[in-house]
């Protein structure tokens, strides 16, 4: 990898990395809340002390917004990660095989995908009571799988075609190690931006969430950070501006992340 291309890289990464240390340091180091409740401060702009000021019932924005992207982020990371596991074996499998497997194969993803998961956690988030992250995450899980098994099983049918993929079978080579060997290593470029796009989508997702009151019951959320925005748009502008600006940045970061990734994989 050349050094310009490194360089290139590592731009992209970065303001994902840096919004992910600056929140779990913020987490992990400070003794701030986001869930002390100072009434006589409810909805006060910016101050010294409260740099984004203060939300509902006094809720320190500050310490709102950092412990919302650090979960959120942690739930992104899971479930995204959850997707490439599951949604990249599968499709890398069905493309080499062709035919019936892969027809099923992309059935499934059809399927799955013609109904909008946002509509799918609506469902199934208002029957549960007391809403949580493991709720929210599960239900991402139902869907997530499927972009990530149809470009691999796109890439694989490529690949399946190539004069290495022949050599290797025509040297006995047994169908797993080309997979793993010959195959895969090859189509995790084209598959790696979803990994970044998928993340940025759970951000949303869980947002959008929050902000109908279905989020975790915890008020730790972006949704919920957003939810308070639009309850003070006329009277607390800031809030609503402050969560807006987290959702932009955080899913930003990791689109951006997600190409970055791509890069480094295929030139790798």
């Amino acid at each position: 990898m050349s050094q310009v291309t490194r360089v290139s890289v590592f731009s992209r990464v970065l303001p994902a990395l840096a919004v992910a240390l600056v929140a779990f340091a913020f987490v992990v180091l400070s003794d701030r809340s986001p869930t002390r409740l100072t009434l006589e401060l409810a909805w006060a702009g910016p101050d010294s002390t409260r740099p984004f000021g203060s939300g509902d019932a006094g809720v320190d924005l500050f310490a709102l917004v950092f412990h919302a992207t650090f979960r959120a982020l942690g739930l992104a990371a899971v479930v995204a990660l959850f997707g490439f596991t599951l949604g990249t074996p599968l499709g890398t499998t069905a493309g080499l095989a062709g035919g019936k497997a892969q027809r099923w194969l992309l059935r499934a993803c059809d399927l799955t995908q013609s109904f909008p998961t946002f509509l799918l956690a609506l469902a199934v988030l208002s029957a549960v009571a007391v809403p949580s992250r493991l709720h929210i995450g599960a239900v991402f899980c139902l869907t997530v799988w499927a972009p990530f098994a149809r470009i691999a099983s796109v890439q694989a049918r490529v690949l399946g075609q190539s004069q290495f993929v022949e050599a290797a079978q025509a040297l006995g080579v047994s169908h797993g190690v080309i997979i793993l060997k010959h195959v895969m290593p090859n189509l995790l470029g084209p598959v790696a931006i979803q990994l970044g796009t998928a993340a940025a989508g759970i951000v949303i997702g869980e947002t959008a969430l929050g902000l109908v009151g279905l989020g975790p019951a915890d008020g730790v959320s972006l949704g919920s950070l957003m939810e308070q925005g639009t309850l003070s748009m006329l009277r607390a502008p800031h809030v609503l501006a402050v969560g807006a600006l987290t959702v932009m940045v955080v899913s930003g970061s990791l689109q951006l992340a997600s190409e970055g990734l791509r890069r480094w994989v295929g030139r790798t």
